[in-house]
């Protein structure tokens, strides 16, 4: 069987075709307007059109584009009396502690579209208020006045007991998309829970006709969805669970990224996925790392999702000049159309691609997505009025914005390492995304790291990582209760039961023996922050939380410890991917020279098709391929492993 990894990135779409052993990658320009319409061309290129059994895996950004953008549909959410505010309010936290002005931020949801019923229950589960046959008949009456596109549910301790939100359900089936809280993400606090189940509303019906749509352009192709967790599930179920797909594409990447580090011998990475409109960054120790915590447009996201932190600075970053007459780069992007300008197709602004194409780390001869050759000329046009505002030559102009850009980038990385307590000297740092090679020799120099590694693909590494991201769920639900107060055989219980559940999901895709790891979120009485740990009954996990607690804050607490949520997380075996190596038998010389600004002697341009195994290179260097460049800095070198990944060090 052939299959196609695609992923829609914001100036591109990449796509990764494993047939039979061998692998065939490929770029085309985003559409944003129409995702599907890239994707298409993609497949049409690649002569799949028609393909008998041919599997794609898609990493899509239709429904986080739609939340950033803030171009949802309408949607009406349904919560107890007394609480229609509550998405407005939030956690009262302020963005910005001392803006004595700052700006309003608008209600996720407009107050006429905040409805309020009965249905509610106590903390302990007990009835507050029924929620009867009339009361429901109502409700639906006030819906169909409001005539949304989709309904988000939310009532008080549904995670303890559903039975009023399912009844909400019943009554506006039929109506419009509909999903309830206790669905979407059975846990406590109303606040993130009601966000979550909002944002699946919001994004869902967006999802459900993109996805219709290109299932039925793909024919009898079968489609899958990453989701945010790193695990993929069927296309006719994605839709109903948008929320989960924020960081589809992100998920790709890390999954590729521990892929082909795992061929190299490498389990600890820091990694960063660089492409033309963000910079991902994320810390992997063995495997994925989740979180609960994450956040988009502002939001809260509590599903779980790769834990990683994103910024505004990639290839297609607009560099300008502020008020105070300072250099800043992104978090405006010049997107796919019109691009940097060295893409010819119109863009005028400074870009960090034009910078990197201006130094000469991108050389002049670069051939981008389709073919499509670089402007240098275009480039320099578009830098000339930003140097002379800044009094720089250009090429002073662009070498600021690359360090600009390369200082927001080591910030990130060291908020994902040095700020939780992570030596990022001890890990190797793995560059991908178009062009996340241009920029590692400096980003590790900065950390204090010597090591790094330049995966194979790596241009197209997140649309790689959905070959081998394996079909699965993760499940949970809320207990909250004082961990003296159960025993190891409820709790194991709960844990079954939510395995169950997971495992008859799957069995409608076709997995019949998922892996399932089982964990539980402890925290001290008093606390509201949680810490997740694998369950090993009552009394390893209570130890091994007092060990994590000391090591994440400092030190542990003689205080009763509370469990508060329990987690499943489900998978089918990953999928078999064993890339080829090298095929070249001998060494092999530059393909040409070029000018690199600040490097005294022409600097060799190395083609990595023609690398064989075991090759040394001094820097500098440059080391290009169809989907990305590598810049080999002074003082460092590199070595071609046996995976075809590209071994990075210096002294140190």
């Amino acid at each position: 069987m052939k299959r196609l990894g695609v992923d829609t990135g914001g100036t591109f779409t990449d796509f990764v075709l494993w047939d039979e052993g061998q692998v065939r990658v490929h770029k085309v320009l985003s559409t944003p307007e129409a995702p599907e319409k890239a994707i298409l061309q993609g497949i049409r290129d690649l002569g799949l059109e028609g393909e008998p059994g041919l599997a794609v895996i898609h990493g899509s950004t239709v429904a986080t584009n739609a939340v950033l953008e803030g171009r949802g549909v309408r949607t009406v959410y349904i919560t107890n009396h007394g609480l229609g505010d509550v998405l407005t309010i939030g956690r009262q936290a302020r963005r910005e502690l001392y803006n004595l002005q700052p700006a309003r931020v608008p209600a996720p949801v407009p107050p006429e579209d905040c409805l309020e019923t009965g249905g509610r229950l106590g903390a302990d589960g007990a009835v507050v208020e029924d929620l009867g046959a009339e009361d429901l008949d109502a409700l639906a009456a006030r819906v169909r006045e409001r005539a949304p596109q989709a309904v988000a549910i939310n009532l008080l301790f549904s995670w303890r007991d559903d039975r009023f939100e399912r009844a909400v359900e019943q009554a506006l089936s039929g109506i419009c998309f509909v999903t309830r809280s206790s669905g979407v993400l059975a846990e406590i606090r109303e606040y993130e829970r009601g966000i979550a189940t909002w944002l699946n509303a919001y994004v869902g019906p967006l999802m459900q006709g993109y996805l219709a749509r290109l299932a039925s352009t793909l024919g009898d192709a079968r489609l899958t969805v990453m989701q945010s967790h790193g695990g993929t599930l069927d296309a006719d179920q994605a839709g109903r669970h948008g929320v989960r797909l924020l960081l589809s594409g992100p998920a790709g990447g890390l999954r590729g990224a521990l892929h082909l580090a795992r061929a190299s011998g490498v389990t600890r990475l820091l990694s960063f996925d660089m492409g033309g409109t963000s910079t991902d960054v994320a810390l992997l120790d063995g495997d994925l790392r989740l979180t609960g915590e994450g956040r988009i447009a502002g939001y809260p996201v509590a599903v779980p999702m790769v834990d990683m932190h994103t910024i505004g600075a990639g290839g297609g970053s607009l560099a300008w000049v502020d008020a105070g007459g300072l250099l800043q780069v992104g978090p405006r992007s010049a997107g796919a159309r019109p691009g940097p300008a060295c893409y010819g197709l119109g863009g005028r602004e400074p870009t960090v691609t034009d910078a990197n194409l201006l130094l000469g780390r991108l050389p002049p001869d670069t051939r981008l997505a389709g073919g499509m050759p670089v402007d240098l000329a275009a480039a320099r046009a578009a830098f000339e009025p930003l140097a002379a505002r800044l009094n720089l030559s250009v090429e002073q102009a662009a070498e600021g914005v690359i360090r600009l850009a390369n200082e927001h980038m080591a910030g990130a990385l060291r908020e994902i390492s040095l700020a939780r307590g992570h030596d990022p000297r001890q890990f190797t740092l793995m560059p991908f995304g178009g062009a996340g090679g241009l920029h590692v020799c400096e980003l590790a120099e900065s950390l204090g790291m010597n090591r790094a590694l330049v995966p194979v693909h790596g241009g197209v590494l997140s649309a790689l990582g959905m070959l081998v991201a394996p079909r699965g769920r993760e499940l949970s639900r809320t207990l909250n209760l004082p961990l003296a107060e159960t025993s190891d055989r409820s709790v194991q219980a709960e844990l079954d039961a939510l395995a169950a559940k997971g495992r008859e999901a799957l069995a409608l895709e076709g997995v019949s023996e998922p892996s399932v790891h089982q964990s539980v979120d402890l925290r001290y009485a008093g606390q509201s922050a949680a810490l997740n740990l694998p369950w090993t009954g009552l009394l390893g996990v209570e130890r091994a939380f007092h060990r994590a607690h000391e090591a994440r804050f400092g030190h542990a607490l003689d205080l009763p410890v509370e469990l508060v949520n329990v987690r499943v997380g489900l998978s089918a075996p990953v999928p078999a991917l064993d890339l080829p190596g090298p095929t070249a038998a001998e060494p092999a010389g530059p393909r040409g020279e070029v000018s690199v600004h600040g490097v005294g002697s022409p600097v060799p341009v190395y083609d990595r098709d023609t690398l064989p195994t075991g090759q040394r290179i001094e820097g500098p260097a440059l080391i290009t391929e169809a989907v990305s460049t590598t810049w080999i800095a002074p003082g460092w070198s590199c070595e071609v492993d046996e995976a075809g990944n590209l071994v990075l060090g210096r002294e140190g």
